[in-house]
């Protein structure tokens, strides 16, 4: 967060401002003049004026520009009004009696070029980097004070805020400031609002700084928590915003900001999914039996909504490798998979939520497929318990699922193999318990099982072989 504290604006050198511009001869001056609505002194008449005010070019010495130039922008003079450029505390202050009597002792001795005070003109003048163009358009508002037709894009109010910085004319640096806090900026006018940021008093910098600036050290993580609950819960195009969401954690949210952010709210999906199907699966019936359905079917419809947004949730978390603890929380749902059965094995869910056991499985599937590829690492009690909570889910599914669709035949199939590949990596005594459990995956034909019959090949092949026990000392 940038820091800018409550400070007084600091006086520049009086021999000092600067612009970044091209400088222009006195025609265009002239012109320029016009171009604004007039006031009862006008800009640059000579006629009225009591103040003479030269630019000259103030270059650094590494500046590789040619020498002439500076003496052309010198000639550049203006003819000003005290009474009007008062306004700007800069020049009110080289034209009070105080700095003038310390201008006059001070030339004395130095040829300073600042003021000087000759037949009742005041002869100032002012350093520029290059074009004072800047400069006088500044100028010419404090005659007219018309910010509204002159400050007509961020751009124009980025370069006149520093002048108006450097002259102390505060009108125009907040009608600057309040024209940046009501319009968008670009990219590159953002990094220069920030730029300008540490010259401005804390109440001036305030509403651009809430723009920039986070106020709390959660508050990147609470907007994509945000994001996920509006893209799972409060869009009509539910697909769509969900895309769109998915993006943004992959491209703005940190490994650690987005694990936090979707183990939260995975955690709450889960919770919401396991408590649904809990009341399913313990109905009370002391109530009226159409109201006791109506809440069952309730139960149904929330755990399916749920579970689809649980899905999505597993999705993103193993595509930025964040799925650790889901499949530790996924590995210990022993009475959740229960309900589960339960419910399965009631046929009112076949007219309510009949996608609701392939939800629950494609996301067992997502995750064991991770686990199964290397891609989380697991510990051994872990791909145990995974495997053996849900094993009987899937089982349970194929025996309650009828008829089979294609695409619950194939999710079937890809989540046998990968328990099946979890299965042996586990030591022999577990592996033995949980093949004995898998041999509803055969079928009619041994052919058509390939992936059971290398599982049962790998764990008789490991069986044969002689103990190791005595060679490992």
């Amino acid at each position: 967060m940038i820091q800018n504290s409550s400070r007084k604006r600091q006086r520049p050198p009086h021999h000092h401002a600067y612009a970044i511009v091209e400088a222009f001869p006195h025609k265009t001056i002239s012109e320029f003049s016009q171009k604004l609505p007039r006031t009862s002194f006008s800009f640059n008449d000579p006629s009225t004026a009591d103040v003479i005010l030269r630019f000259f070019i103030d270059r650094s010495p590494f500046d590789s520009s040619n020498p002439s130039d500076s003496a052309r922008h010198s000639d550049l003079q203006i003819y000003l009004h005290s009474r009007v450029i008062f306004r700007a505390k800069y020049f009110s202050a080289l034209l009070s009696d105080r700095w003038q009597h310390q201008a006059n002792n001070h030339n004395a001795g130095h040829d300073s070029r600042t003021i000087a005070n000759c037949n009742n003109m005041f002869h100032l003048n002012l350093g520029v980097h290059d074009d004072p163009t800047v400069h006088l358009t500044v100028l010419q508002l404090l005659y007219t004070y018309d910010f509204p037709t002159v400050i007509a894009s961020a751009s124009t109010a980025l370069e006149i805020l520093p002048v108006a910085l450097e002259l102390l004319f505060e009108d125009c640096v907040k009608a600057c400031v309040k024209f940046l806090e009501a319009v968008p900026w670009s990219e590159e006018e953002e990094k220069r609002v920030l730029s300008s940021i540490p010259l401005l008093r804390e109440e001036e910098s305030k509403e651009l700084l809430a723009r920039v600036s986070p106020g709390e050290d959660d508050f990147y993580e609470e907007m994509l928590h945000g994001l996920i609950e509006k893209a799972m819960y409060s869009q009509p195009n539910m697909a769509f915003v969900k895309v769109f969401v998915a993006k943004l954690l992959r491209d703005f949210s940190s490994r650690e900001s987005a694990r936090r952010v979707l183990e939260r709210a995975f955690d709450s999906n889960l919770r919401v999914v396991k408590e649904s199907l809990e009341q399913y699966s313990r109905p009370d019936f002391r109530g009226d039996h159409n109201e006791t359905e109506a809440i069952q079917r309730l139960h149904l419809h929330t755990a399916m909504t749920n579970g689809r947004h649980l899905l999505w949730l597993v999705e993103r978390m193993i595509e930025l490798k964040v799925a650790d603890l889901a499949v530790k929380q996924w590995s210990e749902q022993a009475a959740f998979t229960v309900d589960l059965q339960k419910a399965f094995r009631d046929d009112a869910w076949r007219n309510i939520v009949p996608g609701l056991p392939a939800v629950m499985l494609r996301c067992t599937c997502k995750l064991a497929s991770a686990v199964a590829a290397g891609t989380i690492l697991s510990s051994r009690q872990v791909r145990m318990k995974l495997v053996k909570d849900w094993l009987p889910v899937l089982i349970s599914c194929k025996d309650s699922v009828s008829p089979m669709l294609p695409s619950h035949k194939t999710l079937y199939l890809v989540l046998e193999e990968t328990f099946l590949r979890i299965i042996s990596t586990l030591p022999m005594s577990d592996a033995q318990v949980l093949l004995q459990q898998c041999l509803s995956f055969s079928t009619r034909n041994v052919e058509d099982c390939p992936h059971l019959v290398t599982a049962f090949n790998t764990w008789f092949r490991r069986a044969s072989q002689p103990p190791q026990m005595e060679n490992l000392g």
